[in-house]
């Protein structure tokens, strides 16, 4: 992350929605949003302003008051002017609408959460979805799945996170790096 970009923990209470939000969050949503972060971790930080306004994750703060949480991992976005701030907050929502599912990749990813029973509304899906039809399920080729295995670090701080990072990276191990 740049200097203009840094990752900090910020009270709940202090983040304040952006009134003219063209975003709105139902009930049902939220609740499965506040389901996904109970599950996998806060993932996806806040985006804020320098007074705490909320640029994106509005639904995230909703869920975050759910589930009483008392702070959230935030990114202040000191280096927008004030008309970018508004066209992000545009930009962050529809941009994710625009791509299209791969259905056949999609059909497989579920199926493969299906027969190991794992709570399917926890992707935001739900069991009655089915993207493809079940006549050509036969027609399908069969696709080879192969395992991926995870290895969780805990560090303290920043530094120390990207120093395992490195090390990792440096023996040819594939990495990722995430903050809860």
């Amino acid at each position: 992350m740049s200097k203009k970009q840094q990752l900090e923990q910020v009270a709940v209470e202090s983040l304040i929605p952006y009134a003219r939000n063209a975003r709105k969050h139902s009930d049902e949503q939220v609740a499965q949003i506040a389901a996904s972060i109970r599950e996998f971790g806060f993932n996806a930080p806040v985006l804020v302003d320098g007074e705490n306004g909320i640029i994106a994750g509005h639904g995230r703060v909703l869920a975050a008051r759910k589930l009483g949480l008392k702070e959230v991992p935030c990114v202040r976005l000191l280096h927008l002017t004030d008309t970018q701030r508004r066209a992000y907050v545009l930009a962050d929502n529809k941009l994710a609408l625009n791509a299209e599912w791969d259905e056949e990749m999609l059909e497989l990813e579920l199926s493969d959460l299906r027969e190991i029973d794992y709570d399917i509304s926890l992707t935001g899906f739900n069991e009655s979805e089915n993207l493809t039809s079940h006549e050509n399920e036969q027609q399908k080729p069969e696709v080879q799945i192969h395992s991926v295995f995870e290895v969780v670090a805990e560090c303290q701080h920043e530094e120390e996170q990207q120093m395992v990072y490195n090390i990792l990276t440096e023996k040819g191990i594939k990495c990722r790096l995430s903050t809860l």
